[in-house]
């Protein structure tokens, strides 16, 4: 899938405010706000409508809210991501669209998946974290359709240590909602 062209004006403003405050916000208070997510969502529906008239536009913006919202349901649902990461994702999909979107998420996990690392070796906690994924393997490996063949049992499943922290992933949002924008632009 290649990238798309940069959105019309104001798509790329907009969208940046709304992941700069995210980010932000969930840097000092660790969380995103529903009323930023939503004010978000509803001015991508505006300007979607706006720049593509009612039918083209609606579409394009629930097609694009739903992408982002499918790349990081998963995540959440695995209680590895918060249900503001998912909300915001599928807000920057609503305003950059399905192609644009799925760009965002990939580079977002790049970003994040480093950025957690990061923090987790300079904290000094890389050998929990090893710990932790070793425990939580047997368990994830075992749900996989060929697992069936392995015999395993719940005795054998080690229960995670401690967490090693967690990341503002609003924070990994905007990186790669920039990153991509920048891309797009180029």
């Amino acid at each position: 899938m290649h990238l798309a062209p940069l959105p019309p004006h104001p798509v790329p403003l907009c969208v940046t405010a709304w992941v700069l405050v995210a980010a932000s916000t969930d840097l000092v208070a660790r969380r995103i706000p529903n009323w930023l997510v939503g004010s978000g969502l509803f001015g991508a529906l505006a300007v979607q409508v706006w720049l593509h008239g009612a039918p083209s536009g609606a579409t394009a913006w629930l097609a694009g809210a739903a992408t982002g919202f499918a790349a990081f349901m998963p995540f959440y649902l695995l209680r590895g991501m918060a249900a503001g990461d998912v909300k915001l994702m599928a807000m920057v999909g609503a305003w950059l669209g399905v192609n644009a979107a799925c760009h965002v998420a990939l580079a977002t996990f790049v970003l994040g998946g480093a950025g957690s690392v990061l923090i987790v070796v300079c904290q000094g906690r890389l050998a929990q974290l090893l710990r932790n994924v070793r425990a939580m393997l047997p368990g994830v490996l075992h749900k996989l359709p060929l697992a069936s063949a392995m015999p395993l049992s719940i005795a054998q499943i080690e229960a995670p240590g401690p967490s090693v922290g967690s990341l503002p992933y609003g924070v990994a949002i905007a990186a790669g909602t920039l990153g991509v924008l920048f891309a797009m632009a180029g």
